[in-house]
C-alpha cells in the first residue's frame, strides 16, 4: 500500500482538482500572513480527505502534516482551527514535548497584540465574533467560543493518569467532540518505536487492550482519541523517521502530505546557506562574523529595510564552554581596534567579506565609524546567554520576538538549548567557536548532524519586500551580486578544516539545505560590446510601479460595484413530508415566497451603523482610501451614489415580510456588505504601471551576473562557442530553456534581414535586471529579451523590442503578460532626453517554436 500523501501526490499528477481555501478562511487568519501555494495545498488535501473516502480510512480520523521547519505549520493549524469550527468543532488540544514550545504557541493563538499572532483581530463566523479561550478542561465553556487547552505531552499524560483538580480528565473526553493538534510529533511515538508486536496503536480491535497496557504518551493520546468516533488527531512534523518499519507502517495511510526542507528550500522559502570556512583564530573568526553582519544591517538600511540581524556563537558542549566566549566576545568588542581591522581586510580574500569592505568603503564607512558601530550594535547589554532551563524560561518572549524593532538582542550564546520551537527569522550568522569533529569513515559524526539541523532551523526566511514582489521567498537566486543577496543568505562560520567541511556539507545536502547538483554560472558581457558605443552611452526604456490614485471616484460605481439588487431570502421554518415508496407528499402549510424591495435609505440607521461595524472595511479611514471626496459615514450611508443609492430585494413569506425583525434586516445589509467589498477587491488594484517610459543608462542596468542552475538542466548548455563569434549577442553564454534557445536561433537566422534596415542589431538576456509594470495592476514583468535596433536606414532612431519565449503550457497563465506587451506600442509614451534622438518602444507577441512564423511575420511589421 503507498502512503496516503503519495496516493495524493498521484491524483494531483494527472490533474485531480483540489478544493478552494474558503473566504472564512483566509478572512479571518492575519492578512500579514498571505498563505503559500504549498500551505493552500495541505489545506486542500485536508478538505478532501476530511469529506471523501480514501483507502484505509479510518474513524476516529488521524493525519499527519511531514512539514519542513519553518514552512508555517502553526498557521497550518490555525486555519484547521476555523475550519474544523465551522464543521462543529470547538475544543481543541495543543500538545507538544517542550514547555518552551508551549509559550510560543499561547503567544501565536492568544495575543492579539503579537507580531506572530495567527487569526485576524476579530474572528467573525456567520455574522457572530468568535473569540478564543485558553482553557484548562472542557468543563463549563462556551458554545460560541474556541476553546484550547495548551499543554505539554507530559504533563498531558500525567493529568490523565493521576487525577488533579482542575486538570483534564479521561470524562471530559466521553460525551465531547475534541480536536488534538500534536506538534513536533515524533516525540510522541514511544510505543511504536519499541518495536512491540502491536505496531498499529491506532487499529480499531485494540481499544481493550489498551487500556491494560502500562500507560505511555502514545496510548494516552490513543486512549483520547477513541473517547469519540467523531474526534479528530492531527500531527505536525518535520522529522519522523520513515526508516523505521514500524512507523512506517502505522503512518501509511495517514500522512496527508510531505513537504521536506529540501522542497521547501528550492521553491525559494528559505535562506540560502553558507559556509565561511577561515583558516583562523577564534578571536578572527568573531570579528569576521560581526563585520559581515553589521554589512547587512547596512544593505538593509540603504533599501530602507527594517532588520536587525542576529548572530549565534555556539559552543561545543559544557555551558563553561559558552560563557568563556561570551567572556570573550566582550572583551573583543571592548578593545576592537582599527589595526584589527586593517588587518582581516588586507588578509581575505573570501568575495563576500570584501564586498563588505567594498561596500563601506562607498559609503563612507570609515574604520573608525565601524568600529563606533560594532561597539553600539553588540554592547554587553545586546547579548545574551541561552544555556540554563531558567535563562530560558525567563528570555523565551525575548527570543521569540528578535524581530521586533523593540527587541535590541543581537547576539545569542548558546549550547543545545535552542534546538527546537525557536522561531526566529533576523538569524543571518552561526559562529562555531570549537574545532573538534566526530566523523569516522568519511560520514559525518552525531555532532555535525546536529549542527547542520541547527543550520535548517537558523534558515527561515526573512520576509522584505521590493516594488510589489514576492514577500515570503528569496529573489535574487538568478542574481547573486544584488547587494540585497547579502539578506538572503545564513551563513555557518567554522575554522577551515577539509574533513569537517566535507562533512558538513554532506549533513547539509542530506538534510536537504544544500543541493548539490546545482552549479553557478556567470554570465559576461564580451568585452567586444563593452567597445561599443551603444553600450557607453545607450539607452534602455522602462516604466514605473505607481499608487493607483483615487482622486477622481465619486460613487461606489466608479470601482465596479453593481446596482443590482443582492436577494436575500427569508428563512420560513416551514417543510414538507415525503413518504419514500410513494409519491405523496404531506405539506404542513403551503410554502409561497415573494419578493419585497427595500432601499437601504428606508432601513433603520441604527441598523445600518451597526452592520458597518461588524466589517472592518467599512471603517471611514478604509472607506476615505478608496473615496477620497467622501465628507463622514453620515453621507456614504444615506447618499444615493454610495450605500444609500442601493436596495435589497427580500424573499419570503408574507407574513415574515410583513413583519421584518431587526435580525433579518441586519443579515441582509451584512451579505450586502460582503458582497459590495468582494466586488471592489476584485475589481480594484493598488498599483498600476506608468504609461510613461523613462530612459536609463544602459551599462547600469545590464551587467555582469552569477546565476545558479541545476547539472542536469538544458539551461546549463549556454551555447558559448556558437555564440562568441556573434557581435549581436551582447552576452556570453545563453542560459536559458529550450524555448529561449530557439528565439536565439531564429534571431541568427534573421539578423542578415535586420542589418539591411538598421546600423547595430543587439540581442540582450535579461537575467531579472530589468523590471517592467502592467499598466492595469502594476503587476512586475522581467521580459526574458530586449531586442535593441538601431539608426534605421540612417535616421538617428532606435528600436527596444520586448520579447518574452512561452511554453505553449504556460501561455494561458501568462496571457497578461502577452496582452501588456500588445498594449506597449499604442500605450507607452516615450519621455526622450534629446529630441535628436528618438526613441521607440515596442512588445512583440509571445514566442513559441512551434508558431514561430506568427512571432517572425510581427517582429518583420514592427521593424519595415
Amino acid at each position: 500500500m503507498q502512503f496516503l500523501y503519495e496516493q495524493l501526490d498521484g491524483a494531483k499528477k494527472i490533474g485531480m482538482k483540489w478544493p478552494e481555501v474558503p473566504d472564512f478562511m483566509v478572512d479571518n487568519l492575519n492578512p500579514d500572513f498571505e498563505l503559500r501555494e504549498y500551505q493552500k495545498e495541505a489545506f486542500a488535501r485536508f478538505f478532501h480527505c476530511y469529506n471523501n473516502p480514501f483507502e484505509g480510512k479510518e474513524s476516529p480520523l488521524h493525519f499527519l502534516f511531514n512539514m519542513a521547519t519553518g514552512s508555517g505549520k502553526t498557521l497550518i493549524m490555525a486555519g484547521l482551527i476555523l475550519y474544523l469550527y465551522e464543521q462543529g468543532y470547538s475544543n481543541f488540544i495543543f500538545f507538544v514535548n517542550s514547555d518552551n514550545i508551549i509559550k510560543k504557541t499561547e503567544d501565536n493563538f492568544l495575543n492579539t497584540l503579537s507580531s506572530k499572532y495567527l487569526f485576524n483581530k476579530k474572528i467573525v463566523l456567520n455574522n457572530k465574533i468568535i473569540p478564543v479561550r485558553k482553557v484548562d478542561n472542557f468543563e463549563d465553556i462556551g458554545k460560541n467560543e474556541i476553546n484550547i487547552c495548551f499543554t505539554t505531552i507530559q504533563k498531558l499524560h500525567s493529568d490523565l493518569h493521576n487525577e488533579k483538580e482542575g486538570a483534564l480528565t479521561f470524562e471530559d473526553f466521553k460525551d465531547k467532540k475534541i480536536v488534538l493538534l500534536s506538534d513536533e510529533a515524533h516525540h510522541s511515538q514511544v510505543k511504536t518505536r519499541s518495536n512491540a508486536p502491536q505496531a498499529d496503536l491506532f487499529a480499531s480491535n485494540l481499544t481493550e487492550e489498551i487500556d491494560d497496557k502500562k500507560p505511555n504518551w502514545e496510548n494516552t493520546v490513543e486512549k483520547i482519541l477513541k473517547k469519540n468516533g467523531a474526534n479528530l488527531l492531527l500531527e505536525f512534523t518535520a522529522t519522523m523517521d520513515f526508516l523505521d518499519k514500524f512507523i512506517s507502517e502505522k503512518y501509511k495511510n495517514k500522512v496527508i502530505y510531505k513537504y521536506d526542507l529540501k522542497e521547501f528550500r528550492n521553491d525559494g522559502f528559505s535562506k540560502d546557506p553558507q559556509l565561511f570556512s577561515t583558516d583562523t583564530d577564534k578571536k578572527t573568526r568573531i570579528i569576521q562574523a560581526i563585520i559581515l553582519n553589521q554589512y547587512r544591517q547596512e544593505v538593509a538600511d540603504k533599501y530602507k529595510i527594517s532588520l536587525k540581524p542576529v548572530i549565534l556563537f555556539k559552543a561545543q558542549k559544557t555551558i563553561a564552554q559558552s560563557d568563556e566566549n561570551k567572556k570573550l566576545f566582550h572583551e573583543i568588542i571592548e578593545n576592537l581596534s582599527i589595526e584589527e581591522i586593517k588587518q582581516i581586510r588586507s588578509k581575505t580574500n573570501i568575495e563576500i567579506l570584501s564586498k563588505a569592505f567594498d561596500f563601506y568603503k562607498e559609503h563612507d564607512i570609515t574604520d573608525l565609524i565601524l568600529i563606533k558601530k560594532l561597539k553600539e550594535n553588540f554592547a554587553e547589554n545586546k547579548c545574551r546567554s541561552v544555556n540554563d532551563e531558567t535563562q530560558i524560561k525567563q528570555l523565551q518572549i525575548e527570543l521569540n520576538t528578535l524581530e521586533e524593532k523593540i527587541n535590541k538582542v543581537r547576539a545569542i550564546f548558546a549550547v543545545q538549548k535552542l534546538n527546537e520551537g525557536w522561531d526566529v527569522l533576523n538569524l543571518f550568522d552561526i559562529v562555531r567557536l570549537y574545532e573538534t569533529r566526530d566523523g569516522k569513515d568519511n560520514k559525518p559524526g552525531k555532532t555535525t548532524i546536529s549542527e547542520a539541523q541547527l543550520i535548517g532551523r537558523g534558515a527561515r526566511y526573512f520576509p522584505f519586500k521590493i516594488d510589489e514582489g514576492e514577500k515570503y521567498k528569496r529573489k535574487f537566486d538568478k542574481n547573486l551580486d544584488h547587494e540585497l543577496r547579502i539578506l538572503e543568505e545564513l551563513h555557518y562560520h567554522s575554522h577551515n578544516e577539509s574533513r569537517y567541511i566535507a562533512e558538513i556539507t554532506t549533513a547539509l545536502i542530506k538534510e536537504g539545505m544544500m543541493d548539490d547538483n546545482q552549479i553557478e554560472l556567470e554570465l559576461k558581457l564580451k568585452e567586444s560590446f563593452k567597445n561599443k558605443q551603444f553600450y557607453k552611452t545607450g539607452l534602455v526604456y522602462k516604466n514605473e510601479r505607481k499608487k493607483r490614485s483615487f482622486d477622481g471616484i465619486n460613487s461606489i460605481s466608479d470601482l465596479g460595484v453593481s446596482k443590482k439588487n443582492i436577494t436575500f431570502s427569508i428563512i420560513s421554518g416551514l417543510g414538507q413530508e415525503t413518504g419514500v415508496f410513494t409519491d405523496k407528499q404531506i405539506l404542513k402549510s403551503k410554502i409561497i415566497k415573494t419578493p419585497k424591495d427595500i432601499k437601504i435609505k428606508d432601513i433603520e440607521f441604527h441598523i445600518i451603523q451597526n452592520a458597518l461595524a461588524k466589517n472592518d472595511f467599512f471603517d471611514f479611514s478604509n472607506l476615505k482610501t478608496y473615496f477620497p471626496k467622501l465628507k463622514s459615514m453620515r453621507d456614504f450611508i444615506a447618499d444615493k451614489n454610495y450605500f444609500g443609492g442601493l436596495a435589497i430585494t427580500f424573499e419570503g413569506m408574507q407574513s415574515d415580510l410583513d413583519n421584518m425583525t431587526n435580525k433579518i434586516k441586519l443579515e441582509a445589509l451584512l451579505e450586502l456588505l460582503c458582497e459590495i467589498e468582494r466586488q471592489i477587491k476584485s475589481n480594484v488594484t493598488e498599483y498600476i504601471g506608468s504609461k510613461e517610459f523613462t530612459p536609463a543608462k544602459f551599462r547600469l542596468i545590464f551587467k555582469d551576473k552569477k546565476i545558479k542552475v541545476q547539472k542536469d538542466s538544458e539551461k546549463v548548455n549556454g551555447g558559448e562557442e556558437n555564440l562568441a563569434d556573434k557581435e549581436w549577442y551582447v552576452f556570453n553564454a545563453n542560459y536559458g530553456t529550450s524555448e529561449e534557445k530557439e528565439l536565439v536561433n531564429l534571431i541568427h537566422r534573421q539578423v542578415a534581414e535586420l542589418y539591411k534596415d538598421f546600423k547595430e542589431v543587439y540581442l540582450v538576456r535579461n537575467e531579472r535586471q530589468l523590471k517592467i509594470y502592467n499598466f492595469k495592476d502594476g503587476a512586475t514583468f522581467e521580459p526574458d529579451y530586449l531586442l535593441f535596433l538601431t539608426n534605421k536606414k540612417g535616421q538617428n532612431i532606435t528600436y527596444q523590442l520586448f520579447i518574452e519565449p512561452k511554453g505553449k503550457h504556460l501561455a494561458e497563465y501568462d496571457k497578461w503578460k502577452n496582452d501588456f506587451l500588445s498594449q506597449i506600442k499604442d500605450t507607452a509614451k516615450i519621455i526622450e532626453l534629446n529630441k535628436n534622438n528618438k526613441y521607440r518602444v515596442l512588445g512583440l507577441p509571445f514566442y513559441n517554436n512551434e508558431d514561430e512564423n506568427q512571432f517572425k511575420d510581427k517582429l518583420i511589421e514592427f521593424t519595415k
